[in-house]
């Protein structure tokens, strides 16, 4: 008999169970935010949505079903298995949040409060998850192969992102490397900037369109499903020593952008989670590009 399939519902923490973490008890929160001139009810009201949209969920999962649940807190930690369906149950940055630890599963994403969330990775509501699992184990299920980026560095450490990768100093100063592109002779170009970002079709309707738009850039920007990626280097800065002539450009699939460190440390990160990033110290080196896994999202 085969093994059952296990669904993984991913969710996060409510401001709500955030207020109550901080301050101890819902009066205490309640008396802090009236001082603020806010209501702690507005916040109680979202964290009971969201519990109902996850117990509504857990109720539709199939009952042949193994199931597990992962704060998004302990992605880091949590092991995805190969016969996994992932549901999202949330936002559309929790799905990004949980594609960069994945291999290929579908994830269905539940939208747990209609109307806050724009929707575009969290389409469906809680009474969809019954036919949705359904239709992720089912051959010729409708899914969109969202592209991803990867950053692999010379020490083999890998990452992963939706949206975007971030290459930079630490604290969000000013970093120091050389960049190159697909392996090319010439030595590349010394940079001093805030840092460098990496961005996928999914992820051209936030941080890399703000920089899109802030360049007045001729780039079309990709769609979600397009194997490309859009780069550009934040704030470079010339001196005698670094240039500015290479801050921004296209990577189609195969492509690569490499950054060799030339400060004391730089972070590489992904979809905003600085807490899971990569440590390179001078003299390392790392290659990023379009990945071969791609999110398979569930229509």
């Amino acid at each position: 008999m085969s093994l059952a399939p296990r669904a993984v519902l991913v969710h996060r923490r409510t401001e709500y169970e955030e207020l109550l973490a901080r301050h101890g008890t819902h009066g205490q929160a309640a008396f802090v935010l009236a001082g603020r001139g806010r209501s702690v009810e507005e916040v109680a009201e979202r964290h009971r949505r969201a519990v109902r949209a996850l117990a509504d969920v857990a109720a539709a999962v199939p009952l042949r079903w193994r199931r597990s649940r992962v704060e998004r807190a302990d992605l880091d930690r949590f092991l995805f298995g190969p016969q996994d369906v992932v549901i999202v149950v949330g936002q559309d940055g929790l799905v990004a949040n949980v594609a960069k630890y994945l291999s290929g599963q579908p994830v269905v994403g539940i939208d747990a409060d209609p109307g806050r969330n724009p929707g575009v990775l969290v389409r469906h509501r809680p009474r969809d998850t019954g036919a949705l699992c359904d239709a992720a184990v089912s051959p010729g299920t409708g899914v969109d192969a969202l592209t991803m980026t990867e950053a692999v560095a010379d020490d083999t450490q890998r990452l992963l992102a939706l949206n975007e990768i971030y290459l930079g100093s630490p604290g969000h100063q000013t970093a120091r490397y050389r960049i190159t592109r697909n392996g090319a002779r010439a030595a590349g170009e010394v940079q001093a900037s805030s840092g460098v970002l990496v961005g996928t079709g999914t992820g051209s309707t936030g941080w890399l369109r703000s920089l899109w738009l802030e360049r007045g850039s001729r780039m079309t920007l990709p769609a979600p499903t397009d194997p490309r990626l859009v780069w550009f280097v934040r704030e470079a800065w010339p001196s005698p020593a670094t240039g500015t002539s290479s801050v921004a450009g296209e990577l189609a699939a195969g492509d690569w952008l490499g950054l060799t460190v030339e400060s004391d440390r730089m972070v590489v990160f992904g979809d905003g989670m600085e807490s899971d990033a990569l440590e390179l110290t001078w003299g390392q080196s790392v290659r990023i590009g379009v990945s071969d896994t791609a999110l398979r999202l569930v229509t």
